[in-house]
């Protein structure tokens, strides 16, 4: 496997690492006001539930679908022109759902084929977010969590923004905001000078499309810690997240009133945040393993939603949670975009995307019935449980819980200097 080249030392902050920066806060201000703007434009209409479901899934449906075929593309064309490409087409798209809603004229076929349109465009852009970070910055780690704290930011201010814009414009307001997040973020992209990486490969074909493909997916295959992380997050997205998600959601609604479950909602995004910080300063050698760790902390939030303890207690867990589901991600984060090599990245990346998502619809499918035949309080306190057993299983791997972070410390010995090999896979 070939190591990485020695590369000029870049700060984090910078005037590319800023344009990209606030590319990236935009864009998730966006992405988590649109949750609100579905719900209330459809109802508003006279749609229910299932079809705001159905338009939020033919958005999910469609990233997880091609996200990896977005990784071969962005491995052969420029990321940044491929991400300015589908901004735009993302702008484009939020501008015509915002006319829609604005005339009146709802109809939930056209705002299901402007969700996938959506999809599409996420899976061509997100696989090119993984190569641009250590291109912009030698400190990768503190990159992602300033990037971390940025979007977690974003998440706490999206939805609040959200409902005042549906209370004082209308539904079509939000959407409009959206796309205006989407130029924001092209324009960033547009005005970012990125150095000189790798280069798109000069492939061609769909048999050369397929040769790719079959190599990243060999690529991924090769490093076990790597899949084998992907293959516990798929336990992880059927028995945790996916179920917490919905029924913390219900129980404390029912329980306590919406604004106890907004209360509850503005800890978890608290609390990642916290987590963000908490990545900017710590530097441990065996990234997965303190990422690993820091996961025992999620246990807290289903588990006191499940034993109906109080809203501030209920608070505490999710603000626990938080830090540590934000501690982990800018470690394996960190841990991918550093032990690559960037020729193959983005698509290591993408495999990482959809592996990662895959299950997530199954833990939720499997939500409702399983509350049905235990109750949701039962349904949790497993999720609890689980939360528990996750980073265990994590820790149990030697690939993982061993694996040296690829800018470790060179370490000495009587015949002189050792260099850590970071894309060697440590021993059992």
């Amino acid at each position: 496997m070939k190591a990485r080249q020695p590369t000029r030392e870049r700060p984090v902050w910078s005037r590319d690492f800023g344009l990209f920066f606030v590319a990236r806060a935009a864009a998730r201000l966006g992405d988590t006001m649109l949750p609100v703007a579905l719900a209330a434009g459809l109802l508003q209409h006279g749609y229910g539930a299932g079809a705001v479901g159905l338009a939020m899934a033919s958005t999910a449906a469609a990233f997880a679908g091609l996200v990896v075929f977005g990784g071969v593309i962005a491995d052969r064309v420029s990321t940044r022109k491929l991400m300015i490409g589908a901004d735009l087409v993302r702008l484009g798209t939020q501008s015509l759902a915002a006319a829609l809603f604005y005339s009146g004229h709802v109809v939930l076929w056209q705002i299901c084929a402007i969700g996938f349109a959506n999809g599409v465009a996420g899976a061509v852009f997100q696989p090119g977010v993984a190569s641009t970070v250590p291109r912009l910055a030698s400190d990768v780690q503190g990159a992602n969590g300033a990037i971390r704290i940025a979007e977690s930011a974003a998440q706490l201010a999206g939805p609040a923004a959200a409902g005042l814009l549906v209370g004082f414009a209308s539904p079509g307001g939000v959407f409009a905001a959206h796309a205006a997040t989407y130029a924001i973020s092209a324009l960033c992209l547009l005005l970012l000078r990125l150095p000189p990486g790798t280069g798109p490969a000069s492939h061609g074909g769909s048999g050369a499309f397929r040769a790719d493909l079959t190599e990243g997916w060999r690529e991924f295959r090769s490093r076990t810690w790597l899949w084998g992380v992907i293959a516990v997050w798929c336990v992880y997205m059927i028995a945790v997240w996916g179920p917490t998600v919905p029924l913390v959601a219900t129980e404390v609604v029912q329980q306590h009133g919406p604004r106890a479950y907004g209360l509850v909602n503005s800890a978890l995004g608290a609390g990642t945040v916290i987590g963000g910080l908490l990545a900017l300063r710590l530097r441990p050698r065996r990234m997965l393993r303190a990422g690993a760790i820091s996961l025992f902390a999620f246990a807290g939030f289903p588990a006191t939603v499940g034993a109906g303890l109080g809203v501030p207690l209920m608070a505490a867990g999710a603000a626990a949670a938080g830090a540590g589901m934000s501690f982990w991600g800018v470690m394996w984060a960190t841990s991918v975009q550093t032990q690559v090599q960037p020729d193959v990245l983005n698509r290591i990346h993408a495999y990482d995307v959809a592996g990662s998502l895959a299950m997530m619809p199954v833990g939720q499918a499997l939500a409702g019935p399983a509350a049905t035949a235990l109750g949701a309080g039962h349904v949790l306190l497993v999720s609890g449980a689980m939360s528990l057993a996750i980073p265990v299983a994590l820790l149990a791997v030697p690939a993982i819980r061993n694996l040296i972070r690829a800018d470790a410390p060179k370490t000495f010995s009587a015949a002189g200097p050792l260099r850590e090999r970071p894309c060697a896979e440590p021993s059992a």
